[in-house]
């Protein structure tokens, strides 16, 4: 049963080329090696060597940071303690005005009373601002680290010059320890953020985040097994590259450096703007729509993977609009709410991660 499953799943017709079977890249050439599916195993171990290393680098330096930027962890107002506003609070953090006016009656208590409450309680779980910091200096830390390894790589990779170097002899194309390197380190990155969901603070777009990071590892795992790493080392650089900008807005935020915040800001929109609506459209899809089908030709995997990058187009266009109002209004308006913009426009570029992907992700990485 098992066995028909893994079968139907790994089927060749769907992910291969036609003529090509996954037992010819199981025997390379002497001095070659192909992409198998069980090198991917090794990203889990690394992965929680990754979630360890991320502990001592937000004690031993984001946190150090954070003090010296005198962000302070803070102890947030705690709720009067009460059984059945607790009970309900596990259920629904906001309840609606039926609801409160139930619990007035049933506490004899004022419906601001218990509307304060919960804005309390709610207040409570929310994680500190120099936790938040301490996050994002973490993950500025990683994507700067493998953008940086990434486009060292690729400089010197003819099929960053010339995308059809992407297809040409597809898919017999050798394994570098480059690319392996940077695929596992990029998968071991999203099964940690994975594991690392289930022990931080539980946030309002856990089920999101969760599908996203699902989708994202799924992905990388399959272009890696059908070796399509040329493209998708591409595309994993041209997501990160933009990522780096983000996150270094959201820690100049966190510190209260505003006009460095709108700055750094405006610098993200560029770069996501040359990145995904300029190098990602014209030069990765094109290579991948239009370069593949001349040199290896259409297969079914071809046409699922070409549909999830163009959702994924689709979806770099709404993000892009939203982060360009948010931009113009830091240049033209100055200090316009920029922090609760900020997360808004996060949260909503999480929450159609979640759709792309099923896609950071935003997923930042969808061929992968």
């Amino acid at each position: 049963m098992t066995s028909s499953v893994l079968a139907w799943i790994w089927s060749e017709r769907f992910w291969l080329p036609e003529n090509v079977s996954w037992a010819d890249l199981e025997h390379p050439p002497p001095g070659v090696e192909y992409p198998r599916l069980g090198h991917m195993l090794y990203a889990l171990p690394l992965a929680v060597g990754i979630y360890v290393l991320r502990q001592i680098f937000e004690r031993l330096v984001a946190k150090p940071c954070a003090h010296i930027l005198q962000i302070h962890e803070g102890v947030p107002r705690q709720a009067q303690p009460n059984a059945v506003l607790e009970r309900l609070y596990q259920s629904k953090t906001c309840p609606d005005m039926k609801q409160t006016e139930g619990l007035a009656k049933q506490l004899d208590w004022d419906v601001r009373k218990i509307q304060r409450w919960f804005r309390v309680r709610r207040n409570q779980d929310r994680p500190s601002t120099q936790i938040k910091f301490c996050e994002s200096m973490w993950r500025f830390t990683f994507y700067l680290t493998i953008f940086m390894y990434g486009i060292c790589h690729l400089w010197e990779s003819p099929w960053m010059w010339d995308t059809r170097q992407c297809w040409h002899n597809y898919p017999f194309q050798p394994l570098s320890p480059e690319q392996y390197n940077y695929y596992v380190a990029e998968l071991a990155f999203y099964w940690s953020l994975m594991f690392s969901q289930f022990i931080d603070i539980q946030r309002k777009d856990f089920m999101i985040m969760f599908v996203h990071h699902m989708a994202t590892i799924l992905l990388i795992t399959f272009s890696y097994a059908n070796n399509m790493l040329r493209a998708g080392t591409l595309v994993l650089c041209v997501h990160d590259a933009s990522d780096i900008f983000l996150e270094a807005a959201k820690l100049a935020n966190y510190a209260k450096y505003q006009k460095l915040c709108d700055g750094m800001f405006v610098v993200f929109s560029i770069s996501f703007f040359i990145a995904r609506l300029i190098i990602y459209p014209f030069w990765i899809v094109r290579s991948v729509l239009l370069e593949s089908w001349e040199i290896i030709g259409p297969y079914q995997a071809w046409w699922l993977l070409n549909g999830l990058l163009l959702v994924l187009q689709t979806l770099h266009i709404i993000w892009f609009y939203l982060i360009a109002r948010i931009a113009i209004k830091a240049i033209f308006k100055g200090k316009v709410s920029f922090a609760r913009n900020l997360v808004r426009v996060t949260v909503q570029t999480c929450s159609n991660a979640a759709f792309k992907d099923t896609c950071n992700t935003g997923i930042s990485n969808l061929l992968l």
